[in-house]
């Protein structure tokens, strides 16, 4: 049963369920009050370059992800579409960070939550979603979790909240404080107020159509470069056309998909790029090297191409900014991208992509197209 048949069959609502509602949204409004906004960082770079890089640093969120914005519009979304009640489950297919933070708003209002998950599924994430008051289903087949949230949802009379379809919707892009206009707000004091380029990865598709819809509407000469690692389907099918392209998926938490999801609106991006999923980690463990902050893997992904944006600046004698994402908390990555063991198992080898980032950062120009 999908969201219409239930809202269809539902009886109208009555007083103690509209207070109950009033009090929800208040509940997830005091949350966003109370975490005021994110911080943008300004990465070091010479000053003489004429460029300056920005990192808005959403791994500072209770949930400590860019998806506790994801999230809160899910929840808000489903609570004013009367999808959500005082009794309904909430039910996600995700095995990574969206489930952290949904887990910390079904908890917020009281409600239950079942994240579907592959078994897979490394303990640290499951340790996450379950100390928020989640709980984690695990299937065998991970191209079944999404079927099975669906089961689950309609079993147990519950919502499921569905990322992948309703990211793009359920955030305000015109406004309300979102991503786009908290960044651009911050750099309103900054020597290049409007950047020459955001760059975004893209896992749902929610945060690269809200920047996207948003640069337009606000008429900004800023373009959107989206990100992909190697594996995914989302640049493939940029490149290509055809969003039915399918993929062996990422090895990049948070970002990358195997195949193109709903909420990916192709026509608000500018530029894509895609990156090695070595490069990613490399300049993940630069950046923390560099900032002092531990980043996620995502994060590097995003840092390669800014930092190339900064070089092809340079090199064309314009100046200007590039802003991007700290998406994460690297601290989840302990046991995988920070360990030098398990990277081996993968077959990466960092030190090529090392010595790009580290030639830039000495010159300003950019040496990675020849890796």
């Amino acid at each position: 049963m999908n969201d219409t048949e239930l809202m269809n069959d539902s009886e109208p609502m009555n007083d103690s369920e509209r207070d109950w509602l009033a009090w929800a949204i208040t509940r997830v409004e005091a949350d966003a009050n109370r975490s005021a906004d994110t911080h943008l960082h300004r990465f070091d770079l010479p000053e003489q370059w004429g460029v300056d890089l920005y990192l808005k640093d959403e791994s500072v969120h209770p949930t400590g992800s860019l998806k506790h914005r994801l999230a809160r519009s899910l929840v808000l979304y489903g609570l004013c579409n009367g999808w959500i009640t005082s009794t309904t489950p909430l039910v996600e297919a995700s095995s990574g960070s969206t489930a952290v933070s949904e887990a910390y708003f079904a908890q917020l209002l009281g409600l239950p939550f079942i994240a579907v998950m592959p078994r897979s599924t490394v303990q640290e994430k499951i340790d996450l979603i379950e100390f928020a008051g989640g709980q984690c289903h695990l299937v065998d087949d991970p191209a079944m979790i999404n079927s099975e949230a669906v089961r689950i949802a309609s079993e147990q009379g519950g919502h499921f909240l569905d990322q992948f379809t309703h990211a793009e919707r359920a955030t305000d892009w015109r406004g309300n404080n979102n991503i786009a206009q908290s960044m651009f707000g911050q750099l309103t004091l900054e020597r290049f107020p409007v950047p020459e380029w955001i760059v975004v990865g893209v896992g749902t598709g929610g945060t690269s159509a809200t920047l996207g819809r948003y640069l337009r509407l606000q008429k900004h000469r800023t373009r959107l470069c989206v990100v992909d690692p190697e594996g995914s389907a989302y640049h493939r099918a940029w490149t290509s056309g055809d969003r039915e392209v399918r993929t062996r998926g990422s090895r990049i938490e948070g970002i990358g998909r195997p195949r193109v999801e709903p909420s990916f609106v192709s026509a608000v991006v500018d530029r894509m790029e895609l990156v090695p999923d070595a490069a990613s980690v490399a300049a993940m463990r630069w950046t923390t090297e560099r900032m002092g902050r531990s980043v996620g893997g995502s994060t590097g992904t995003n840092m390669w191409v800014a930092a190339q944006l900064v070089a092809q600046l340079r090199a064309e004698g314009r100046t200007g900014s590039v802003a991007t994402l700290i998406c994460d908390d690297g601290r989840r990555y302990a046991r995988t991208y920070y360990s030098d063991e398990w990277v081996r198992t993968q077959g990466w080898d960092l030190a090529p992509y090392t010595e790009v980032l580290e030639a830039f950062a000495a010159t300003g120009e950019w040496h990675g197209d020849a890796l």
